[in-house]
């Protein structure tokens, strides 16, 4: 039977991680081929990793990746309230696709009720255009320190009506506890709300845990709706944290390439592409560890680029970038990485923290300067990089402006009528504002030719996240029982 849902329905988790997105986002799946005019939801969400919508705002990467499930563009909608996280107790707030301002925890928190109206306001017209809504919960609902003022799990749900299910992820161990637990620090009504279970990542011998099953079921009176295998090799975008296991490298890994894991690394989907490609063996090199030797150094996106600079000085990557340059390594740096390749970086406004001006590696004659202003678009062109005129598309977010001597060869020939990023003399250092610049197969194939590679192989990374969206979605066909999930949505 095809999953022909229609309402709303709410994907809350027991822990971080659970396995929400990708729920939501296989269910998303799933409704579409059904014929159902479905829209993912998160009402508030926190994360570095975002992307430009339709109607030129920015949301949460995972809302992005729900939108190509649903078969529908990205929109504001999608994900009214996003937190970036700019330190361990402050955050920029962008209220539908727009910064609103840098708040600490508390103040946040008072802002909160503000914030409900947007996330309301979004709700209501997703509801009048689709026939299905799928809203994914922040976290976990058992934060009781955060019940009150709630905008992410229950207390959007209480305010809406919406029913909820709840996901677990068996891997982490303890996933009983995790359900059980979650479920007796709710409150009554918020306990009578949730539906039945669904847990993730099993593997193993699904009769071994049936008894386990059974007991669930007996303590809580509520269904597990299914159990969802552990899937290897899945080529999807992250919602926020660096992936924790790396692609398998075959025989042909001819090139390597290192990116530093930056404290506030933003966008770290740039490198989804690199890390799925059969000639590239990718590694991100984390704090204390000393970068080792690599074809390409790539300087990602940062939400905090002065305090990410100095983090890139403690660490030593200065001093290993001068030794890789000199070695005849290739370098490219990307929106804040290509702030870190310039001259000074000067933060006037406090934009990103305490007002004043850096100095960059000053590898790029390049000077940046920060403002209120941010850049949200997406954009396509072409490469220039030694000759090529590979396509390439992508998307700008940035907060800064920057000029100098060396934009006057540019990376990227965009189709507006713009020019993007700079490229050094002798063609070893590129730098640009693109995000997600590898993931064209042209201009993947062009800049790995670029690092040394010969007969770059093109990849075509919309194409694998495509296909893993249906492999999920085949999965979930075989693991959930759909009449019963279709059932739970609210009408």
């Amino acid at each position: 039977m095809p999953f022909t849902p229609r309402g709303s329905l709410m994907i809350q988790g027991t822990t971080s991680d659970a396995g929400k997105s990708t729920l939501v986002a296989g269910l998303c799946r799933l409704a579409r081929r059904g014929g159902v005019r479905v829209a993912p939801f998160k009402p508030q969400n926190m994360a570095l990793n975002s992307a430009v919508t339709v109607d030129g705002g920015e949301i949460g990467r995972a809302q992005a990746l729900q939108a190509v499930a649903a078969g529908v563009d990205a929109r504001i909608d999608f994900n009214p309230v996003l937190l970036k996280p700019t330190s361990d107790r402050g955050a920029q707030v962008i209220i539908h696709g727009h910064a609103h301002a840098n708040l600490d925890a508390r103040a946040y928190h008072d802002y909160k009720r503000i914030a409900f109206d947007a996330v309301l306001a979004s709700y209501a017209r997703l509801q009048s255009e689709f026939d299905a809504v799928i809203v994914e919960g922040a976290g976990s609902p058992a934060e009781i320190n955060l019940r009150d003022g709630d905008i992410a799990n229950m207390g959007f749900a209480e305010r809406v009506d919406c029913p909820v299910v709840l996901i677990a992820d068996i891997d982490r161990g303890g996933v009983f506890a995790h359900l059980v637990g979650t479920l007796a620090c709710l409150s009554e009504s918020e306990r009578a709300r949730v539906r039945g279970f669904v847990i993730n990542r099993f593997r193993g011998d699904i009769g071994l845990l049936e008894p386990g099953l059974d007991w669930l079921t007996a303590q809580t009176g509520k269904p597990v709706f299914g159990v969802l295998p552990y899937l290897h090799g899945l080529t999807l975008d992250a919602e926020d944290m660096l992936p924790s296991q790396p692609h398998v490298r075959g025989a042909a890994s001819v090139l390597k390439v290192i990116v530093p894991a930056l404290p506030r690394i933003s966008n770290h989907t740039d490198f989804d592409a690199l890390r799925a490609h059969p000639q590239v063996d990718f590694s991100y090199v984390r704090a204390g560890v000393a970068p080792p030797p690599a074809d390409l150094i790539v300087l990602p996106g940062s939400k905090s680029v002065q305090r990410d600079l100095a983090w890139l000085r403690a660490n030593g990557w200065d001093r290993a970038i001068e030794r890789h340059l000199r070695y005849g390594g290739k370098l490219i740096g990307i929106c804040g990485g290509m702030q870190m390749l310039g001259r000074t970086i000067d933060d006037p406004d406090g934009v990103e923290g305490a007002p004043g001006c850096v100095e960059g590696l000053g590898l790029l004659e390049l000077f940046t300067v920060l403002t209120q202003q941010k850049q949200l678009e997406n954009v396509v062109g072409r490469l220039t990089i030694d000759g090529t005129h590979a396509s390439v598309r992508g998307y700008e977010i940035h907060m800064g402006r920057t000029h100098g001597a060396a934009l006057a060869r540019p990376l990227v020939a965009l189709d507006s009528g713009r020019v993007d990023g700079a490229v050094s003399d002798d063609s070893q250092i590129a730098a640009t504002y693109l995000h997600g610049i590898f993931d064209t197969p042209e201009a993947c194939a062009a800049l790995l030719a670029w690092a040394g590679v010969q007969g770059a192989e093109p990849l075509d990374y919309p194409s694998l996240r495509e296909a893993s969206l249906d492999r999920l979605a085949d999965s979930f066909a075989q693991s959930l029982d759909l009449d019963a999930l279709q059932a739970a949505f609210a009408q």
